[in-house]
């Protein structure tokens, strides 16, 4: 695996800078170049910057980033934490060491160190992260002896804190938060002590685990059907999208990416790399599996009633040109920022066709109520010997069980296929899958009955028309320039597919090849080793006196200066140290002269 390791500790953001990232160009603020020129070789007549025909701000404090006139940039514009609010002036008392990063106070309470009175000190001055603006210890949370960061102290004691992400009263999986207090995918827990319920992708409500909801089951348009940010890219040339799983070739924006916008799990809700965690950066390896999104909408078949006359009609024909080369982005005045297939039959003689007119056609692959039942699932794509990806069905019937089809509403019934089992025949399917274009990809695709694949908007695979399994290979790099690819940027696959006459659907989709970059996190707490900033790690963590605890601070124990009077400890005292011949022993007994 060509992996880059991305530690998140105190030199992580210098680190990936200088590993992953060859020349950093900034469109202004670069000290008077402009984007990827030398200082002084702007684009103004006078070798200023300029953006969109114009001067560029030169206002860059607080965008982590620090510029040729910046004594310091943690990220904002506040006065009291290090860097002033100009970012021109390192406050007295204080380092700013890491750019981006919070300022370190050097002496005091601040300075990372438990010192004479406090009972914490996290490297700050900020209340409501464990440790006081006092450095005394808060409620519901366990901060090191030896200073530094707290952690939530227990999951499920009715304070949820840090790292938690819920609170249900128990330590059970599966019910929407799981035994460590962090939301199971597809749930909400809004209330301490109260049941998780689960989330509805599509009511335009964000909630939960979701990362975005925009009220529709569209592919393409920022924000899946599963509720999950999308990249958003044009003709190869994206925005950085935090959240959307992809690193942009050559920008500086995001630290880390991990397909959530979900902080305390190595990447942080702004795409900054969190203390504690081991991120690498995977490049070239596909993963041991890929998730695809996809919709699929069932219809009725013809001449049922209510059947769709492009379905169950016309058999054992193939049929190329039913669609247009590019995506259309209009259907009857409603937008499909992702497109859409654009019919090219009007005005053609429809007699020896196997569709039925662009009305039809146009509902194939948009929401039509009174016409087809939506449904949102995913393809798991999993890695092969030889580096490639592959989802293989050939008995693709993803419909069969799924409540809310015309056969559960007792609409349509089930037709038997080639094996006699009977099935829900009758649907489209549509997927999307985002990729670096590094000239190597090779796509290959079997299915019956329709299919299109589409790349960067163009058609690049047409096995229309209602027949039996067929197949195509393609190689991108005979093709780049018909599709309009450049290596290095971020292109969109769409695969279009439909299911249209009984007896038999196949469904096989191979990539090799068709990788990003991407953030994969892991916890250094759980693996056994004391790493920085950890007091303890046995591997298990569970907490208990005398024992080490979440997030690898140590538990109550003898010599923590708390007395714990309770079992198991039985405590008589505990004067904050292990030494004998002081009054209170090493066991925390009383010692009589």
């Amino acid at each position: 695996m060509a992996t880059v390791p991305l530690l998140g500790k105190r030199l992580a953001s210098l680190v990936l800078a200088s590993l992953l990232f060859s020349i950093m160009s900034f469109s202004c603020g670069d000290g008077g170049g402009g984007a990827g020129k030398p200082d002084g070789g702007g684009d103004g007549p006078d070798g200023s910057v300029l953006c969109d025909g114009g001067p560029c701000s030169t206002d860059t404090c607080g965008d982590s980033l620090r510029q040729t006139a910046e004594a310091c940039d943690d990220g904002n514009k506040v006065n009291g934490d290090g860097c002033s609010a100009d970012c021109k002036t390192v406050e007295t008392g204080w380092s700013c060491e890491v750019v981006g990063r919070p300022c370190v106070k050097l002496v005091g309470c601040g300075n990372g160190r438990k010192e004479a009175d406090e009972e914490c000190d996290d490297r700050n001055v900020t209340s409501g992260d464990g440790c006081s603006e006092t450095c005394k210890q808060e409620p519901g949370w366990n901060c090191p002896a030896s200073g530094g960061r707290c952690h939530a102290a227990k999951c499920n004691d009715g304070i949820k804190v840090g790292e938690e992400e819920c609170e249900d009263g128990n330590l059970n999986n599966g019910d929407g938060c799981s035994s460590i207090c962090r939301l199971e995918e597809g749930w909400k827990c809004p209330t301490v002590g109260a049941q998780c319920t689960k989330t509805t992708c599509g009511d335009s409500i964000v909630e939960g685990t979701e990362e975005c909801d925009d009220g529709n089951k569209d592919m393409g348009d920022g924000c899946s059907p599963l509720c999950k940010r999308e990249p958003k890219c044009t003709n190869g040339t994206c925005a950085a999208t935090c959240g959307d799983g992809v690193m942009l070739p050559n920008d500086t924006s995001e630290e880390c990416d991990d397909g959530n916008v979900r902080s305390n799990d190595g990447c942080s809700s702004t795409c900054k790399l969190e203390e504690g965690f081991v991120c690498e950066l995977v490049g070239t390896d596909p993963p041991p599996r890929v998730v695809i999104p996809v919709v699929y909408r069932d219809f009725i078949g013809f001449p049922w009633t209510g059947g769709h006359a492009d379905f169950q009609n016309k058999n054992g024909q193939s049929e190329r040109g039913i669609v247009k080369t590019d995506l259309t982005k209009t259907i009857n005045g409603k937008t499909f920022p992702g497109g859409k297939p654009d019919y090219a039959k009007d005005g053609t003689d429809l007699s020896l066709s196997t569709t039925n007119g662009r009305a039809l056609f146009e509902q194939w692959y948009t929401d039509a109520p009174t016409v087809n039942r939506t449904v949102v699932g995913t393809l798991d794509l999993l890695r092969q010997s030889n580096g490639s990806y592959v989802f293989d069905d050939q008995d693709f019937f993803p419909l069969d069980s799924v409540p809310g089809t015309w056969v559960a509403e007792n609409k349509e019934t089930k037709r038997n296929d080639n094996n006699g089992t009977p099935r829900n025949f009758h649907f489209t399917s549509e997927a999307r899958y985002w990729f670096e274009y590094k000239g190597t990809e090779v796509l290959s695709f079997r299915g019956d009955d329709d299919v299109w694949v589409f790349i960067n908007s163009k058609l690049a695979v047409d096995l229309g028309g209602v027949h039996g399994a067929e197949s195509a290979t393609l190689t991108l790099s005979t093709k780049a320039a018909e599709l309009g690819l450049q290596v290095g940027r971020i292109y969109e696959v769409v695969v279009f597919q439909a299911e249209r006459h009984t007896t038999q659907s196949s469904y096989r989709l191979t990539l090799n090849n068709f990788t990003t970059k991407r953030t994969e996190c892991r916890a250094t707490c759980g693996n056994s080793v004391i790493d920085e900033g950890e007091e303890c790690d046995d591997g298990i963590n569970a907490g208990g006196y005398g024992q080490c605890s979440r997030g690898c601070v140590w538990g109550p124990r003898c010599g923590d200066g708390k007395e714990q009077s309770e079992a198991p400890a039985n405590e008589e005292c505990d004067d904050g140290n292990t030494v004998n011949n002081d009054g209170c022993s090493s066991t925390c007994r009383i010692e009589i002269n």
